[in-house]
């Protein structure tokens, strides 16, 4: 393996699809070895009872130049979480990096539904798969990274701090699972900052993952037919994009100059001088800001 991460270890923790793929592959092509998590396997489906798998995942690591280890893990059980984290331990000695990217609650919440309208066994639910499998899974694998300077945790959400301070996200449930993530990595920045380490929380833009692309009726190699029913899905982004802000941030050996801070894909674009694949470089959260949501009509002139 060669690259920047070359002997690095990384956890990418709910790595079956969408951005938690994104970001294994592309530190799987920075040269690290990569450990990603989830429940479904090519032998046995989480409730999603979707295609993608974790083995699927380890394979593009590997495939990119990295080494990928698939490891099916429920983080909602901590003695899962505990034996993971001892594997880890055991077949490397450390850990570098990791990325909290624990979601699964597409089809648990209801758009623009108030509380008392909204399905409560839902709501829950995607309050523990959003936060509490965070905190399960910092709790047994923070002292592992702690063992060398210079650890990274990434917490990933949904809205900048900025944008989410002043955006009423979906509903409720959502709301509170995604600014809870940004607190997250907030409250994490101020415990492992003087212990060698940093914390931050980072955003995709709107992204172009399997369940997205499904929604509209696309391909990733013909995603731009969705703008006769979307124009501005012309802002979206592939979820390597976030994998190469991951990867870059893991690389910078000033990351804790970040610590603690809410980040995007966008944003590091800029930072890092990276693009996505197709060499664009789009500012999803500055987009949707000015564009969007004021109203204004598609223009992605000086935002890609």
């Amino acid at each position: 393996m060669s690259g920047p991460l070359r002997g690095r270890v990384a956890l990418v923790a709910g790595a079956t699809r969408g951005a938690g793929r994104g970001i294994a592959t592309e530190l799987g092509a920075a040269g690290a070895t990569v450990y990603v998590t989830g429940r479904s396997t090519r032998a046995r489906r989480s409730e999603y009872d979707r295609p993608e798998t974790i083995e699927d995942t380890a394979d593009l690591v590997t495939e990119a130049g990295g080494h990928g280890v698939a490891v099916p893990v429920d983080h909602l059980d901590p003695a899962a979480v505990r034996a993971l984290v001892e594997r880890v331990d055991r077949e490397q000695g450390r850990l570098d990096l990791l990325v909290n990217d624990i979601w699964g609650g597409e089809k648990l919440f209801e758009w623009n539904t108030p509380v008392w309208e909204h399905d409560l066994d839902n709501g829950l639910r995607l309050l523990r798969l959003a936060v509490e499998t965070h905190a399960i899974t910092s709790h047994f694998a923070l002292p592992l990274l702690l063992r060398r300077p210079g650890g990274l945790v990434v917490e990933l959400t949904d809205g900048t701090a900025d944008y989410n301070r002043e955006t009423y996200r979906v509903n409720l449930f959502y709301d509170l699972a995604k600014a809870s993530v940004l607190r997250m990595a907030f409250a994490l920045g101020h415990e492992l900052g003087p212990r060698g380490a940093s914390a931050v929380a980072l955003t995709p833009g709107w992204m172009r993952s399997e369940i997205m692309l499904e929604a509209f009726g696309v391909r990733e190699e013909n995603w731009r037919d969705a703008l006769d029913r979307e124009p501005h899905f012309a802002i979206s982004e592939t979820p390597r994009y976030t994998g190469r802000a991951v990867a870059a941030l893991a690389a910078d050996p000033g990351v804790s100059r970040f610590n603690g801070r809410s980040l995007s894909s966008g944003g590091l674009a800029r930072e890092y001088g990276f693009t996505d694949l197709d060499g664009s470089r789009p500012d999803a959260w500055r987009y949707l800001a000015e564009v969007q949501d004021p109203g204004r009509p598609a223009d992605t002139t000086g935002y890609r």
